[in-house]
């Protein structure tokens, strides 16, 4: 399995990390959504005739790596991996046209509310239920947390037809009740309200858990590499410190002991990158199948939980007491992947769902 990068990923790897740069970590770049806009980056998963780039996982990755090393706070992956990959597997060509077109150019951000209170990291809608009014339909209940809500100028909404299925609807925000709040790491969410709000069926009223449960996936793997940028960057921050920080007169990477654990965070970034490149892969292969690429961002996200708390903790210790400031950087990449590791299920959700699946594999002999 090749996992280099050919010519054009590594032009457009480059171009990225030209304009995503460090900012202040949780403050909003309004003006850098208009240049990831100019630079193509929020049509990439796009066809070219809804005004994308017709690339794949591999493209988005990379902006997704960036964004973690950078602690961007803009809502990339949320607006264009998840609900844009949900409007592009599901929507009739008026609407994909309609609103992928806006993504493309900036000028409309949707937002997939799924989650709700109650029901952990379960996307099959319980509490939000739509019914038919005159010629339209109209949903009520409520979702939370809704990550980056208050940012929506369209809600992707998941909500029971019936008993047994879950469609999806499109939703004015105007015609919700949206409750926006800071999340510890320096992100927002936001409690959303339904009350007989007006709804527009995405394609047809029928049911999508299949194709909700395909982009979580995508999304899930999206949201790994934006981790394993963190962990890169928290990496490099502290061998970095350990280079120039002198105790007893010497620097500290003299210290034996704390080279190795050095090399431990290292060796969890690295195995972290060759099984989520191998998942990125799976979801980009044609031939692999929803469940194929569920169980494969089930496995990744599962090493980037165990990953991302090593690195995290690690950074903060090596660094000693200005690891524990707020004032840097460091403590704000640990908190960044606190928050991924619980975005769409944590590393424990993820080791259940891989336990279900361990009759489908075949039994090895044990060595002799």
């Amino acid at each position: 399995m090749d996992f280099n990068y050919d010519d054009d990923q590594l032009a457009l790897q480059d171009a990225i990390k030209s304009l995503i740069t460090l900012g202040t970590p949780g403050a909003e770049h309004p003006t850098r959504w208009a240049g990831y806009a100019d630079m193509g980056l929020l049509g990439l998963p796009f066809e070219e005739s809804v005004g994308g780039m017709g690339a794949g996982p591999v493209e988005v990755s990379l902006v997704a790596e960036q964004m973690g090393r950078t602690l961007a706070p803009e809502p990339y992956i949320e607006a264009v991996v998840l609900a844009g990959g949900l409007i592009d597997a599901c929507g009739t060509q008026d609407q994909r046209g309609r609103i992928l077109q806006g993504v493309a150019d900036g000028t409309r951000i949707p937002i997939f509310a799924g989650l709700e209170p109650g029901h952990r990291w379960s996307f099959n809608a319980g509490g939000v239920r739509a019914r038919r009014s005159g010629d339209g339909w109209v949903l009520s209940g409520v979702k939370e947390p809704v990550v980056d809500g208050a940012l929506a100028t369209v809600f992707v909404v998941s909500a029971l037809i019936d008993e047994e299925h879950v469609g999806l609807f499109l939703v004015d925000p105007a015609a919700a009740n949206v409750s926006a709040y800071s999340t510890f790491d320096g992100g927002q969410a936001a409690r959303v309200s339904f009350t007989e709000s007006p709804a527009e069926p995405l394609g047809e009223a029928i049911d999508r858990c299949a194709e909700i449960s395909h982009a979580v996936a995508a999304t899930q793997i999206a949201y790994c590499h934006e981790a394993l940028g963190c962990m890169e960057a928290a990496l490099s921050l502290t061998t970095g410190y350990l280079t120039t920080r002198k105790q007893f007169g010497v620097t500290l990477n003299r210290f034996q002991a704390l080279n190795f654990r050095a090399a431990d965070m290292y060796t969890s970034v690295e195995l972290t990158r060759s099984i989520v490149m191998w998942a990125t892969m799976v979801l980009a292969e044609s031939t692999s199948s929803t469940h194929d690429v569920i169980e494969a961002a089930a496995r990744a996200k599962l090493q980037a939980s165990r990953a991302g708390r090593h690195v995290g903790q690690e950074a903060i210790q090596l660094h000693g007491g200005i690891g524990m400031t707020a004032e840097y950087v460091v403590g704000h990449y640990t908190a960044r992947l606190t928050a991924i590791d619980h975005l769409l299920g944590d590393g424990r959700a993820q080791a259940a769902k891989l336990v279900e699946t361990l009759t489908e594999h075949d039994v090895v002999d044990a060595l002799p």
